[in-house]
Protein backbone atom coordinates (compact mmCIF):
# COMPACT_ATOMS: atom_id res chain seq x y z
CA UNK A 1 0.00 0.00 0.00
CA UNK A 2 0.74 3.45 -0.99
CA UNK A 3 0.88 5.73 2.30
CA UNK A 4 -0.89 9.21 1.65
CA UNK A 5 1.06 12.21 2.85
CA UNK A 6 -1.20 14.02 5.75
CA UNK A 7 -0.56 17.47 7.80
CA UNK A 8 -0.04 16.69 11.53
CA UNK A 9 -3.39 17.88 12.54
CA UNK A 10 -5.17 15.30 10.50
CA UNK A 11 -2.16 12.42 11.87
CA UNK A 12 -3.48 13.35 15.42
CA UNK A 13 -7.18 13.00 14.59
CA UNK A 14 -6.50 10.08 12.67
CA UNK A 15 -4.31 8.14 15.70
CA UNK A 16 -6.84 9.37 17.72
CA UNK A 17 -9.96 7.73 15.90
CA UNK A 18 -8.09 4.09 15.61
CA UNK A 19 -7.38 3.98 19.55
CA UNK A 20 -11.29 5.15 20.21
CA UNK A 21 -11.91 1.98 17.75
CA UNK A 22 -9.49 -0.42 19.56
CA UNK A 23 -10.81 0.42 22.49
CA UNK A 24 -14.52 -0.04 21.81
CA UNK A 25 -14.98 -1.36 18.61
CA UNK A 26 -17.20 1.13 17.51
CA UNK A 27 -17.69 3.65 14.35
CA UNK A 28 -16.45 7.12 15.80
CA UNK A 29 -18.36 9.85 15.27
CA UNK A 30 -17.02 13.53 14.83
CA UNK A 31 -18.59 14.59 18.26
CA UNK A 32 -16.66 11.99 20.21
CA UNK A 33 -13.16 12.30 18.49
CA UNK A 34 -13.50 16.60 18.96
CA UNK A 35 -13.66 15.40 22.71
CA UNK A 36 -11.09 12.39 22.17
CA UNK A 37 -8.03 14.13 20.51
CA UNK A 38 -7.52 17.02 23.50
CA UNK A 39 -7.64 19.89 20.20
CA UNK A 40 -9.44 22.73 20.54
CA UNK A 41 -11.56 21.89 17.74
CA UNK A 42 -15.20 22.27 16.99
CA UNK A 43 -16.61 19.28 15.87
CA UNK A 44 -17.09 20.61 12.09
CA UNK A 45 -13.58 21.06 11.97
CA UNK A 46 -13.20 17.58 12.79
CA UNK A 47 -15.93 16.52 10.26
CA UNK A 48 -13.86 18.18 8.08
CA UNK A 49 -10.53 16.71 8.67
CA UNK A 50 -12.27 12.99 8.74
CA UNK A 51 -14.34 13.37 5.26
CA UNK A 52 -10.30 14.33 3.75
CA UNK A 53 -9.20 11.12 5.57
CA UNK A 54 -11.79 9.31 3.78
CA UNK A 55 -11.34 10.40 0.56
CA UNK A 56 -7.76 9.31 1.18
CA UNK A 57 -8.88 5.99 2.16
CA UNK A 58 -7.79 5.81 5.38
CA UNK A 59 -11.43 5.62 7.45
CA UNK A 60 -14.89 4.68 6.11
CA UNK A 61 -18.47 5.13 7.17
CA UNK A 62 -19.80 1.65 7.66
CA UNK A 63 -23.14 2.36 8.02
CA UNK A 64 -24.90 5.93 6.45
CA UNK A 65 -24.65 8.60 9.10
CA UNK A 66 -22.30 6.59 10.97
CA UNK A 67 -19.20 7.05 12.47
CA UNK A 68 -16.08 6.23 10.45
CA UNK A 69 -13.91 3.33 10.84
CA UNK A 70 -10.25 2.91 9.89
CA UNK A 71 -9.39 0.85 6.60
CA UNK A 72 -6.47 -1.48 5.82
CA UNK A 73 -4.95 1.65 4.60
CA UNK A 74 -5.15 3.75 7.58
CA UNK A 75 -4.29 1.30 10.09
CA UNK A 76 -1.05 0.85 7.97
CA UNK A 77 -0.15 4.33 8.30
CA UNK A 78 -0.91 4.10 11.75
CA UNK A 79 1.30 1.26 12.43
CA UNK A 80 4.07 2.54 10.67
CA UNK A 81 3.97 5.95 11.54
CA UNK A 82 1.51 6.76 14.39
CA UNK A 83 0.91 3.93 16.55
CA UNK A 84 2.58 4.56 20.49
CA UNK A 85 4.29 1.38 21.37
CA UNK A 86 4.40 0.34 25.49
CA UNK A 87 7.56 -1.39 25.95
CA UNK A 88 7.08 -3.92 28.57
CA UNK A 89 7.19 -3.66 32.45
CA UNK A 90 10.19 -5.37 33.99
CA UNK A 91 7.44 -7.91 35.87
CA UNK A 92 5.97 -8.79 32.33
CA UNK A 93 9.29 -8.96 30.92
CA UNK A 94 10.11 -11.34 33.57
CA UNK A 95 6.99 -13.41 33.77
CA UNK A 96 7.53 -14.37 30.09
CA UNK A 97 10.69 -15.57 31.02
CA UNK A 98 9.83 -17.58 33.86
CA UNK A 99 7.23 -19.44 31.93
CA UNK A 100 9.45 -20.43 29.02
CA UNK A 101 11.25 -23.39 30.72
CA UNK A 102 14.75 -23.97 29.82
CA UNK A 103 14.26 -27.33 31.42
CA UNK A 104 11.34 -28.98 29.22
CA UNK A 105 11.82 -30.26 26.27
CA UNK A 106 11.33 -28.49 22.73
CA UNK A 107 8.02 -29.55 21.59
CA UNK A 108 6.93 -28.67 25.34
CA UNK A 109 8.67 -25.27 25.09
CA UNK A 110 7.21 -24.54 21.88
CA UNK A 111 3.70 -25.48 23.64
CA UNK A 112 4.39 -23.49 26.69
CA UNK A 113 5.54 -20.51 24.07
CA UNK A 114 2.59 -20.69 21.72
CA UNK A 115 -0.21 -21.09 24.84
CA UNK A 116 1.85 -18.13 26.46
CA UNK A 117 0.84 -15.51 23.62
CA UNK A 118 -2.77 -16.84 23.23
CA UNK A 119 -2.86 -16.04 27.14
CA UNK A 120 -1.15 -12.68 27.28
CA UNK A 121 -3.08 -11.27 24.38
CA UNK A 122 -6.44 -13.36 24.29
CA UNK A 123 -5.80 -13.79 20.68
CA UNK A 124 -4.10 -16.76 18.97
CA UNK A 125 -0.38 -17.67 19.14
CA UNK A 126 1.54 -19.26 16.77
CA UNK A 127 5.08 -20.91 16.74
CA UNK A 128 6.94 -21.95 13.85
CA UNK A 129 9.11 -25.26 14.62
CA UNK A 130 12.66 -24.01 14.72
CA UNK A 131 15.14 -25.04 12.20
CA UNK A 132 17.50 -27.35 13.79
CA UNK A 133 21.37 -26.89 13.15
CA UNK A 134 21.94 -29.79 13.62
CA UNK A 135 19.36 -33.27 14.60
CA UNK A 136 21.74 -35.36 16.43
CA UNK A 137 20.47 -38.70 17.92
CA UNK A 138 21.36 -39.12 21.40
CA UNK A 139 19.53 -42.38 21.77
CA UNK A 140 16.99 -44.64 20.80
CA UNK A 141 14.45 -47.25 22.57
CA UNK A 142 12.14 -49.45 21.67
CA UNK A 143 8.94 -50.52 24.11
CA UNK A 144 6.87 -53.63 22.75
CA UNK A 145 2.99 -52.78 22.34
CA UNK A 146 -0.14 -54.87 21.21
CA UNK A 147 -0.64 -55.92 17.68
CA UNK A 148 3.04 -56.29 16.60
CA UNK A 149 2.99 -52.48 17.67
CA UNK A 150 6.53 -50.99 18.78
CA UNK A 151 6.84 -47.97 20.03
CA UNK A 152 9.73 -46.18 19.16
CA UNK A 153 11.27 -43.11 21.60
CA UNK A 154 14.20 -40.94 19.93
CA UNK A 155 16.24 -38.45 22.12
CA UNK A 156 17.35 -35.79 20.05
CA UNK A 157 20.25 -33.23 20.25
CA UNK A 158 20.52 -32.78 24.08
CA UNK A 159 17.07 -33.29 25.24
CA UNK A 160 14.42 -33.39 22.37
CA UNK A 161 12.48 -36.09 23.10
CA UNK A 162 10.14 -37.82 20.30
CA UNK A 163 7.75 -40.73 20.43
CA UNK A 164 6.68 -42.86 17.39
CA UNK A 165 4.25 -45.80 17.54
CA UNK A 166 5.50 -48.13 14.64
CA UNK A 167 4.03 -51.49 12.92
CA UNK A 168 6.01 -54.78 12.72
CA UNK A 169 5.67 -57.35 10.51
CA UNK A 170 5.82 -59.42 13.98
CA UNK A 171 5.74 -59.49 17.87
CA UNK A 172 8.64 -58.52 19.41
CA UNK A 173 10.04 -59.60 23.03
CA UNK A 174 11.51 -57.02 25.14
CA UNK A 175 15.02 -58.62 25.31
CA UNK A 176 14.96 -58.34 21.37
CA UNK A 177 14.22 -54.97 21.13
CA UNK A 178 16.69 -54.03 23.45
CA UNK A 179 18.97 -55.91 21.54
CA UNK A 180 17.91 -53.70 18.46
CA UNK A 181 17.94 -50.51 20.57
CA UNK A 182 21.80 -51.68 21.58
CA UNK A 183 22.93 -52.10 18.01
CA UNK A 184 21.41 -48.87 16.25
CA UNK A 185 22.80 -47.09 19.34
CA UNK A 186 26.49 -48.05 19.04
CA UNK A 187 26.33 -47.76 15.15
CA UNK A 188 24.61 -44.34 15.11
CA UNK A 189 24.99 -42.60 18.23
CA UNK A 190 25.61 -38.84 17.86
CA UNK A 191 25.25 -38.87 14.29
CA UNK A 192 23.15 -36.11 11.96
CA UNK A 193 19.70 -37.98 11.69
CA UNK A 194 20.03 -37.17 7.98
CA UNK A 195 23.22 -39.22 7.69
CA UNK A 196 21.07 -41.79 9.19
CA UNK A 197 18.56 -41.71 6.75
CA UNK A 198 21.16 -41.96 4.52
CA UNK A 199 23.33 -44.94 5.66
CA UNK A 200 19.86 -46.75 6.80
CA UNK A 201 18.71 -46.06 3.18
CA UNK A 202 21.88 -47.73 1.50
CA UNK A 203 21.54 -50.76 3.47
CA UNK A 204 17.74 -51.45 2.69
CA UNK A 205 19.21 -51.58 -0.60
CA UNK A 206 22.07 -54.30 -0.11
CA UNK A 207 21.71 -57.79 -0.45
CA UNK A 208 19.84 -58.94 3.11
CA UNK A 209 21.02 -62.43 2.32
CA UNK A 210 24.56 -61.67 4.10
CA UNK A 211 23.18 -59.77 7.22
CA UNK A 212 22.02 -61.45 10.06
CA UNK A 213 18.70 -61.60 11.57
CA UNK A 214 19.36 -58.95 14.38
CA UNK A 215 21.08 -56.31 11.75
CA UNK A 216 17.87 -56.95 9.15
CA UNK A 217 15.24 -56.54 11.87
CA UNK A 218 17.10 -53.10 13.37
CA UNK A 219 17.01 -51.81 9.58
CA UNK A 220 13.46 -52.21 9.31
CA UNK A 221 13.05 -50.82 12.54
CA UNK A 222 14.81 -48.12 11.55
CA UNK A 223 13.81 -47.23 8.73
CA UNK A 224 10.00 -47.12 10.00
CA UNK A 225 10.84 -44.96 12.92
CA UNK A 226 12.69 -42.60 10.39
CA UNK A 227 9.88 -42.28 7.58
CA UNK A 228 8.11 -39.13 6.97
CA UNK A 229 10.38 -37.43 9.21
CA UNK A 230 12.37 -35.29 5.96
CA UNK A 231 12.42 -31.77 7.96
CA UNK A 232 9.84 -30.27 6.64
CA UNK A 233 8.66 -26.71 8.43
CA UNK A 234 5.60 -27.18 11.19
CA UNK A 235 4.08 -25.16 13.74
CA UNK A 236 2.24 -25.15 17.12
CA UNK A 237 -0.67 -23.47 17.66
CA UNK A 238 -3.09 -22.43 20.66
CA UNK A 239 -5.83 -20.38 21.36
CA UNK A 240 -7.65 -20.19 18.59
CA UNK A 241 -11.03 -20.38 19.96
CA UNK A 242 -10.40 -17.10 21.56
CA UNK A 243 -11.03 -15.24 17.93
CA UNK A 244 -14.94 -16.32 18.31
CA UNK A 245 -15.15 -13.44 20.90
CA UNK A 246 -14.63 -11.23 18.88
CA UNK A 247 -17.78 -9.54 16.82
CA UNK A 248 -15.88 -8.81 13.50
CA UNK A 249 -14.80 -12.59 13.41
CA UNK A 250 -17.83 -14.17 14.68
CA UNK A 251 -19.25 -14.66 11.46
CA UNK A 252 -19.38 -18.94 11.04
CA UNK A 253 -18.31 -19.43 7.21
CA UNK A 254 -15.67 -16.51 7.76
CA UNK A 255 -14.32 -18.94 11.23
CA UNK A 256 -14.75 -22.36 10.03
CA UNK A 257 -12.33 -20.92 6.42
CA UNK A 258 -9.95 -19.75 9.09
CA UNK A 259 -10.05 -22.82 11.00
CA UNK A 260 -9.46 -25.03 8.33
CA UNK A 261 -6.53 -22.46 6.65
CA UNK A 262 -4.72 -23.43 10.51
CA UNK A 263 -5.45 -27.19 9.73
CA UNK A 264 -4.09 -26.98 6.20
CA UNK A 265 -0.74 -24.75 7.30
CA UNK A 266 -0.09 -23.69 4.02
CA UNK A 267 -1.07 -20.22 4.35
CA UNK A 268 0.43 -19.55 7.67
CA UNK A 269 3.98 -21.35 6.41
CA UNK A 270 3.41 -18.58 3.72
CA UNK A 271 3.65 -15.62 5.95
CA UNK A 272 5.95 -16.88 7.62
CA UNK A 273 8.18 -17.72 4.68
CA UNK A 274 7.67 -13.82 4.39
CA UNK A 275 8.73 -12.90 7.84
CA UNK A 276 12.15 -15.14 7.53
CA UNK A 277 12.97 -12.66 5.13
CA UNK A 278 12.56 -9.26 7.20
CA UNK A 279 13.99 -7.96 10.30
CA UNK A 280 12.66 -7.40 13.53
CA UNK A 281 8.49 -7.19 14.13
CA UNK A 282 6.04 -7.86 11.11
CA UNK A 283 2.56 -7.12 10.80
CA UNK A 284 0.58 -8.35 7.72
CA UNK A 285 -2.97 -6.52 7.93
CA UNK A 286 -6.24 -7.75 5.82
CA UNK A 287 -5.26 -8.16 2.30
CA UNK A 288 -1.77 -8.18 2.47
CA UNK A 289 -1.05 -11.50 3.82
CA UNK A 290 -2.35 -12.37 0.12
CA UNK A 291 -4.84 -14.93 1.40
CA UNK A 292 -8.32 -14.03 1.59
CA UNK A 293 -9.09 -16.01 4.64
CA UNK A 294 -7.08 -13.52 6.68
CA UNK A 295 -9.20 -10.50 5.34
CA UNK A 296 -10.12 -9.64 8.69
CA UNK A 297 -7.69 -10.32 10.59
CA UNK A 298 -3.82 -8.56 11.67
CA UNK A 299 -1.09 -11.12 11.68
CA UNK A 300 1.90 -9.97 14.09
CA UNK A 301 5.26 -11.95 13.82
CA UNK A 302 8.59 -11.98 14.53
CA UNK A 303 11.75 -14.14 13.98
CA UNK A 304 13.85 -15.57 16.77
CA UNK A 305 17.49 -16.47 16.36
CA UNK A 306 20.29 -18.17 17.75
CA UNK A 307 23.15 -16.60 19.67
CA UNK A 308 25.15 -15.75 16.08
CA UNK A 309 21.98 -14.12 14.84
CA UNK A 310 20.78 -16.81 12.93
CA UNK A 311 17.25 -17.31 12.28
CA UNK A 312 15.71 -20.37 13.57
CA UNK A 313 12.08 -19.87 13.80
CA UNK A 314 8.86 -17.34 13.59
CA UNK A 315 6.75 -16.74 16.15
CA UNK A 316 3.49 -14.25 16.14
CA UNK A 317 -0.17 -13.62 17.49
CA UNK A 318 -3.35 -14.06 14.93
CA UNK A 319 -5.97 -11.74 15.81
CA UNK A 320 -9.17 -9.17 14.66
CA UNK A 321 -6.99 -6.22 12.53
CA UNK A 322 -8.89 -4.24 15.48
CA UNK A 323 -6.28 -5.14 17.59
CA UNK A 324 -3.96 -3.34 20.44
CA UNK A 325 -1.14 -3.14 18.01
CA UNK A 326 0.99 -1.13 21.01
CA UNK A 327 0.13 -3.93 23.40
CA UNK A 328 0.60 -6.84 21.14
CA UNK A 329 3.55 -5.72 19.30
CA UNK A 330 6.39 -5.54 22.42
CA UNK A 331 4.76 -8.64 23.90
CA UNK A 332 5.27 -10.92 20.37
CA UNK A 333 8.56 -9.03 20.30
CA UNK A 334 10.03 -9.75 23.40
CA UNK A 335 8.74 -13.61 23.56
CA UNK A 336 10.77 -13.64 19.98
CA UNK A 337 14.20 -12.77 22.00
CA UNK A 338 13.55 -15.04 24.81
CA UNK A 339 12.88 -17.84 23.27
CA UNK A 340 15.61 -17.47 20.88
CA UNK A 341 17.53 -17.18 24.03
CA UNK A 342 16.35 -20.43 25.78
CA UNK A 343 16.74 -22.59 22.67
CA UNK A 344 20.12 -21.43 22.00
CA UNK A 345 22.21 -24.04 23.80
CA UNK A 346 19.71 -26.78 21.99
CA UNK A 347 21.02 -25.48 18.45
Amino acid sequence: MTEPAINERAQYLLKALIERHIRDGQPVGSKTLAQDSGLDLSPATVRNVVADLERLGLVHAPHTSAGRVPTELGYRLFIDSLVSVKPLGEPEVQTIAEQLDAEVDTSTLLENASAMLSGLTRMAGVVMLPFQKQEALRHIEFLPLSDNRVLAILVINERDVQNRVIQTSRSYSRAELERIANYLNAQFEGRDLSAVRHDLLNQMQGDREHIDRLMRSAIDMAQQTSEGDSGAQDYVLAGETNLMGYEEMADVTRLRQLFEAFNEKRAMLDLFDKSLQAQGVQIFIGQESGYEVFDNCSVVTATYSSADDQVLGVLGVIGPTRMAYDRIIPVVDVTAKLLGRVLNPRN
